[in-house]
C-alpha cells in the first residue's frame, strides 16, 4: 500500500549557503531585532533578566519527561530535522525533543543554547513535508534569536500579573507587553517563511497551517475554501467585528492560522521567495553591515503598506478620517495662502467689516 508521503514525488531542495536570518525576517521583526542587537550592553541586560528564568532546569525537565531526538530515537524525525537544517545551512543542530501533547505545536526555548520541542500531535498528524516545514519554522526562531526576546516577554507578563494591584505600573507594563506581543506575531510570520525555505514546498506549508487550524484530515478540507476564510476574516463584518478581532489578538503571541496563511501566500506572490531560491538573499557574513536606519524604515513602510491595503472595516474608517483631516488641513492651508496674497487680507475693494 502506498503511503501519503510515498505518493508525492521527492523534491530537490536548494541549499541556501550562508543565508542570513535577515532573508526571512518580516520587516517589522527585522527592524526590532536589528535595533536591539545594536544596543550596547543589551546582552548583559538579557542575561540579567534571564537570571530569573532557569534554562538549565527547563532543559532538565524535558530531558526527564520527553524524548530527545537523534539517529536512534525518532530517526525519521531526526532525518527531517537534519534536512531542514542543511537547507538553511545551519551546521550545529539545536537539541530536539518530542513531548506528550495531542495538539500540533512546536517551540524554541532558551538563550545560551536554545533547544526545540515539538509535540506528539505534530509527529502523529504531519506528513514528512509538513513536519520539515514545522522544524524549519523552529530553526528559524533559533537563528533569528527570537527565543531570547520571548523569554523577556514571559518575564514581563509575570511581572504584569504581580503588579496588577498597582494601576500606573501595571498599565505601563501592559503597554510594553502589548507592543512585544505585536513584535512576536511578526516574528511568527518570519518563522513561517523560514519553514517554507527549509521545505521549499508552499503546499506543505499551507497544509501545516490548515492542520493547525483544525484540519487534521485534509481529505475533507479544501485549500481554496481555507484561503477564502482568510479573506473573509481580513475584510468581512463591520466595526464590531474589527473590535472583536483586536481583542482576540492584542495579547496573543501568534497570528490566527488563516492570517498566517494569507501572509505567507502574499510573500510567495511578491516574488521574494523565488528570488531567494534563485540565490538573491543576504549572507551571514554581511550581518555586521546591517543598517539600523534602513531596517527601521523598512518596518515603518511595512506597517504603512499594511494600513493602506487593509480591508478591515475599522482600518478603513481610520483611513477615511485621516483623508478627511488631510483634506480639511489642505483646504485651510490653501485658503490661508490665498488670503495672504491679497492686499491687507481684503477681497478686492470691499472695505473691512
Amino acid at each position: 500500500m502506498t503511503t501519503e508521503d510515498e505518493s508525492r514525488p521527492a523534491r530537490r531542495r536548494v541549499t541556501l549557503t550562508g543565508i542570513s536570518s535577515r532573508a526571512w525576517e518580516h520587516p517589522a521583526d527585522r527592524g526590532a531585532l536589528t535595533a536591539l542587537r545594536e544596543l550596547r550592553g543589551f546582552d548583559d541586560v538579557v542575561k540579567a533578566f534571564f537570571g530569573m528564568w532557569n534554562e538549565r532546569a527547563f532543559r532538565l525537565a524535558f530531558l526527564a519527561n520527553a524524548i530527545r531526538v537523534d539517529h536512534r530515537q525518532y530517526p525519521s524525525i531526526y532525518q527531517r530535522f537534519t534536512e531542514a537544517a542543511q537547507t538553511l545551512d545551519v551546521a550545529e543542530l539545536p537539541q530536539l525533543y518530542v513531548t506528550q501533547d495531542p495538539s500540533i505545536n512546536g517551540q524554541a526555548i532558551g538563550i545560551d543554547k536554545p533547544f526545540i520541542v515539538i509535540t506528539t500531535g505534530a509527529v502523529d498528524k504531519l506528513d514528512d513535508e509538513e513536519l520539515r516545514a514545522l522544524l524549519g519554522h523552529e530553526i528559524g526562531h533559533v537563528r533569528s534569536g527570537h527565543a531570547v526576546y520571548k523569554t523577556i516577554m514571559m518575564i514581563l507578563t509575570k511581572w504584569a500579573a504581580n503588579l496588577a494591584w498597582l494601576p500606573v505600573g501595571a498599565i505601563a507594563l501592559r503597554a510594553i507587553i502589548a507592543a512585544m506581543f505585536e513584535w512576536w506575531r511578526k516574528a511568527e510570520l518570519s518563522a513561517d517563511r523560514a519553514g517554507l525555505l527549509a521545505g521549499q514546498d508552499p503546499a506543505a506549508s499551507l497544509r501545516l497551517l490548515m492542520k493547525l487550524a483544525g484540519g487534521g484530515d485534509l481529505t475533507q478540507i479544501d485549500t481554496t475554501a481555507f484561503l477564502e476564510q482568510a479573506q473573509e476574516y481580513e475584510s468581512g463584518g463591520d466595526l464590531r467585528d474589527s473590535v472583536l478581532k483586536l481583542g482576540m489578538t492584542i495579547y496573543s503571541s501568534h497570528p490566527v492560522p488563516v492570517a498566517r496563511a494569507a501572509a505567507l501566500r502574499k510573500w510567495v506572490d511578491s516574488g521574494e521567495y523565488a528570488a531567494i531560491l534563485g540565490g538573491e538573499y543576504p549572507r551571514r557574513d554581511g550581518d555586521g553591515n546591517a543598517s539600523v536606519t534602513d531596517d527601521v524604515k523598512a518596518a515603518a513602510n511595512s506597517y504603512r503598506e499594511t494600513f493602506n491595503e487593509s480591508q478591515d472595516p475599522l482600518v478603513g474608517l481610520l483611513r477615511k478620517l485621516g483623508d478627511g483631516a488631510a483634506d480639511l488641513a489642505g483646504s485651510a492651508a490653501r485658503s490661508a495662502r490665498t488670503w495672504g496674497q491679497r492686499p491687507n487680507g481684503q477681497d478686492g475693494d470691499t472695505p473691512p467689516a
